[in-house]
């Protein structure tokens, strides 16, 4: 586990474990004193709260509280032990619970990878508690005729990791927990060259692989922080979360499709997940900044990550949130 002793060495804030919707969210909080003006940063998969370190403090500077929680599945968070426990309407009522314990109506939602899948859907079945949306790398999933991990597995395959992490549960899990530090260590990179993948599920290859490829986008003692949390947690209850795409498709249904929030969509141009074509058409309030990098964009360029948030939320966002009753009850760690 990421002891607080290897976070106070980065500047990251101390950790408090918050009692929220029935579970305990480990939160990274900062900028207490703009209190009324809330921003939540939710992670990807397989991150951490940690993957934020960059954007913190300039957020802090510009006027915001600053909520970083780990969800669900990660890091000190509760772990439930029922697949169901981590379909969308768990995670997106964990954020609204993040919110009332923090007496706010409505806040800045950003989100990275899964985070924003998760950012996306709040937007969707909470509206009224998002006040604006900044998303990174995923942009905004249509929901077709067909659930997605069975449309996934007719266009791609069963070595698709979508697709493997549900049809194979376990499998991969069990290679990941085996090789945590030489999975992330590969798996955290840049400028990695083209190449022909090979037979298999590329994420249990790339587990596997004893050389990494490109350019490492963290130091050693930042990696430190996400290899020390899987090494306690295992990868099991993370993966729960992809495991749930069919019941979040079905959950789903009766959302308004149409994100109707001022929304900030930041691309990698190098990233696997390419962009979407049909982008304005579901979020027609959204802003489409590019940045020349891989996947992992706030960590790779978090200067320009940085500015490209910054100069948007001047742009956008001028209101503070309005105040709800707080709900006490946490656990300082």
């Amino acid at each position: 586990m990421a002891t607080s002793d290897q976070l106070l060495s980065t500047q990251f804030p101390r950790p408090t474990l918050l009692d929220i919707n029935g579970i305990q969210l480990e939160v990274f909080e900062a900028g207490q004193q703009n209190a009324g003006n809330p921003i939540v940063l939710c992670h990807g998969w397989p991150e951490h709260a940690f993957s934020w370190r960059h954007q913190v403090p300039m957020l802090v500077e510009a006027g915001y509280h600053v909520i970083v929680p780990n969800q669900r599945g990660y890091g000190n968070s509760s772990k439930p032990a029922e697949v169901t426990d981590y379909d969308i309407e768990h995670l997106t009522a964990d954020l609204v619970g993040l919110l009332d314990h923090f007496g706010y109506e409505d806040a800045v939602f950003v989100g990275h990878d899964w985070g924003a899948m998760v950012v996306w859907s709040l937007a969707l079945l909470h509206p009224t508690r998002v006040s604006h949306v900044i998303n990174l790398s995923l942009p905004y999933q249509e929901r077709g005729e067909v659930p997605w991990i069975e449309f996934m597995e007719q266009v791609f395959g069963a070595d698709n990791y979508f697709v493997h992490f549900n049809r194979q549960p376990g499998v991969a899990d069990a290679v990941f927990d085996h090789h945590t530090r030489q999975f992330l260590r590969n798996l955290f990179r840049k400028n990695v060259p083209p190449r022909e993948p090979d037979p298999g599920m590329p994420l249990i290859n790339l587990a596997k692989a004893k050389a990494p490829l490109g350019d490492p986008i963290m130091s050693d003692d930042e990696l430190d922080v996400f290899v020390s949390a899987f090494e306690s947690t295992g990868f099991t209850s993370a993966i729960r979360w992809y495991q749930n795409l069919d019941r979040d498709w079905h959950q789903l249904a009766d959302a308004d499709p149409i994100i109707q929030q001022s929304s900030l969509m930041i691309y990698g141009n190098r990233d696997m997940i390419p962009p979407s074509e049909r982008l304005q058409e579901f979020v027609p309030n959204v802003d489409v900044v590019h940045l020349d990098c891989g996947h992992w964009i706030q960590q790779e360029m978090p200067e320009a990550t940085n500015e490209a948030i910054l100069s948007w939320l001047k742009r956008n966002h001028q209101k503070a949130s309005r105040p709800r009753p707080v709900v006490k009850g946490s656990i300082s760690i």
